[in-house]
């Protein structure tokens, strides 16, 4: 991408944030808005790319439970019209999932059936998905937490855009923060694009441990992707058997 481009992508969501009364701590005040260019943070406060907020929201509180601050965060959301994605959706897809989930799958964004249901992961990739959760990793989905990088199904299920996953990952930022999981597992390009903030390939990286903030992080491909490609799934499995090995987790053999 261009960084002409990069860099006004980077300041409409420094814009965003500074509209919801929160301050993005980055160290090269050309990145702020141009309404607060002051001086850059020392890097004792803040590291480029962190959040900070003028004043702890009630779902920052270290005393709230996991369930609460997610609660919260909800009603930060209310009846979001942040970008475009509001104008044709049905409903909002904030995420679902045990709020203490020790693995997090982060997605791209709602299907059709998800905008129906309002629960992410519900559509044939969803089930596929299920499957990975249940019959591979013999958990249930009530013991993982299921979130996307937006919020609100892009239409006609397109890649969303960058200003409209600039306006929904705060709100991701702000879960993955409350939940605390010990892996993340990103599905697909736009999840680990969203996550890292910077275009990957997916098939470059995938399989790969990274770090998201201090959390471990496992891109592979998205479940879509598999019932396009088939043979992909033991590429995937292969990943997965290395979330459950960092999370302890026994490994049935075929």
């Amino acid at each position: 991408m261009d960084p002409k481009k990069i860099l006004e992508q980077l300041q409409l969501r420094a814009a965003y944030l500074e509209e919801l009364d929160l301050g993005y701590a980055l160290d090269r005040p050309e990145l702020r808005p141009a309404s607060n260019r002051g001086p850059a943070r020392p890097a004792s406060e803040a590291r480029r790319g962190d959040v900070l907020f003028e004043e702890p929201r009630p779902y920052e509180s270290s005393v709230a439970s996991p369930a609460d601050r997610l609660r919260l965060i909800r009603e930060e959301i209310g009846d979001c019209k942040r970008c475009r994605l509001c104008q044709k959706r049905t409903q909002i897809v904030f995420g679902v999932g045990n709020p203490s989930a020790r693995v997090l799958f982060v997605g791209e964004g709602p299907g059709q059936e998800e905008d129906r249901q309002g629960i992410p992961f519900v559509g044939r990739a969803g089930q596929l998905l299920t499957d990975i959760i249940t019959k591979g990793m013999g958990l249930k989905r009530q013991d993982v937490y299921i979130a996307n990088v937006v919020k609100c199904r892009p239409p006609e299920n397109r890649t969303p855009q960058p200003d409209e996953m600039a306006a929904c990952l705060p709100f991701l930022e702000a879960q993955i923060e409350a939940i605390r999981p010990e892996v993340i597992v990103a599905l697909g390009a736009t999840a680990c694009q969203g996550l890292l903030g910077s275009p990957v390939q997916i098939t470059k990286i995938r399989g790969k441990w990274t770090d998201y903030r201090g959390t471990a992080l496992m891109p592979t491909f998205h479940p879509s992707y598999l019932l396009r490609n088939p043979a992909a799934k033991k590429e995937v499995w292969d990943d997965i058997q290395k979330v459950m090995a960092k999370l302890g987790l026994s490994i049935r053999k075929s």
